[in-house]
C-alpha cells in the first residue's frame, strides 16, 4: 500500500494500562483523524510512550484500540523511538544499522542490492548520506536522531509514530524534520507525535491531546494549547486538585 492512499484513523476507547500496582493510563479515550498530524503532550511519566506501546501491541491493556485503514489491507507502520545510545567502539556503521532495520540478511554480509537505493534515498532525505560509512557510536545525538528518522522511511509509511523526534536535533535537523512532516501531511500519512516543544506543536500539529495518565484536553493545536491548560497539565498540584474536584462531582 502506498502512503499516497493515506493513513488510518485511530480510536482509543477507555484504555487502561497498569504496570504492577501503578496505573499508567486511566480511561484514555481520543481519536486521531486519518491523514492528520496529532500531537501528544504531557509530563514525563504521564503515559505517552505507554500509549504508543499499547497501540503497537507491546503491552497488555484494557479497553479498545482500533485502526480504520482507507484500503482493504493494513498499510505500513513506521516508528521513531526516543534517542538511542550506542557504544562509541561498536563497529556498526550507519549503513549497517539501516541494513539491520530493513533486511533479514546478516549485517556482516552488507546491504543487499534490493535495499541499497531506498536506503540511500532515505539517508539523503535526512542529510546523512555523506556519513553512511560513519560508526553509529561516533555520531552526535542529533545525527543519530536523523538516522532513526531515516529508518522509519523504509518502506514508505502510511502511519508513523514519533516519540520525541526533535529532542536531540540541531537547527538544521529541525528544518529537515519539519520538511518531512510537511511531506507526510501532503501525502495524508497519519502522524501520531509525542513532543515536549509546545511551540512546535502549535505550529505544526493539526490536533493535540494533553495526557497525564488520563486525557486532560483534546482539540485543534493552535486553539487548545492555552496557558491555563498547559499549567494544569504540567503542574502536579493543580492536577491533583482537579482530580479531587472531579471525584467529588
Amino acid at each position: 500500500m502506498s502512503a499516497l492512499a493515506g493513513g488510518p484513523g485511530i480510536a482509543f476507547e477507555s484504555v487502561d494500562l497498569t504496570l504492577g500496582h501503578t496505573d499508567i493510563l486511566r480511561q484514555v479515550s481520543l481519536r486521531v483523524e486519518a491523514g492528520s498530524v496529532h500531537a501528544l503532550v504531557g509530563p514525563n511519566g504521564g503515559g505517552k510512550s505507554s500509549l504508543f506501546k499499547a497501540l503497537l501491541g507491546q503491552v497488555p491493556h484494557r479497553g479498545q484500540i482500533s485502526l480504520t485503514w482507507p484500503g482493504e489491507q493494513p498499510g505500513v507502520v513506521g516508528y521513531v523511538p526516543q534517542a538511542l545510545a550506542f557504544d562509541a567502539g561498536l563497529p556498526m556503521t550507519v549503513m549497517d544499522f539501516m541494513g539491520a532495520m530493513c533486511q533479514r540478511r546478516p549485517v556482516f554480509l552488507g546491504l543487499s542490492p534490493r535495499w541499497r537505493e531506498p536506503v540511500e534515498q532515505a539517508l539523503q532525505q535526512v542529510g546523512m548520506l555523506e556519513k553512511a560509512g560513519r560508526r553509529m557510536g561516533a555520531l552526535s545525538g542529533g545525527e543519530r536522531q536523523r538516522v532513526l528518522l531515516a529508518q522509519a522511511l523504509i518502506p514508505s509509511p502510511d502511519l508513523i509514530l514519533l516519540d520525541e523526534p526533535m529532542s536531540a536535533l540541531d537547527e538544521a535537523g529541525e528544518a529537515i524534520f519539519e520538511k518531512l512532516l510537511a511531506h507526510w501531511r501532503e501525502t495524508r500519512v497519519t502522524v501520531l507525535w509525542i513532543e515536549h516543544d509546545l511551540d512546535a506543536v502549535t505550529r505544526l500539529a493539526n490536533n493535540v491531546s494533553g495526557l497525564s495518565r488520563q486525557v486532560l484536553f483534546d482539540g485543534p493545536a493552535a486553539q487548545t494549547l492555552t496557558p491555563q491548560r498547559v499549567l494544569a497539565l504540567f503542574s502536579s498540584r493543580q492536577r491533583r486538585e482537579e482530580e479531587k474536584e472531579k471525584a467529588v462531582a
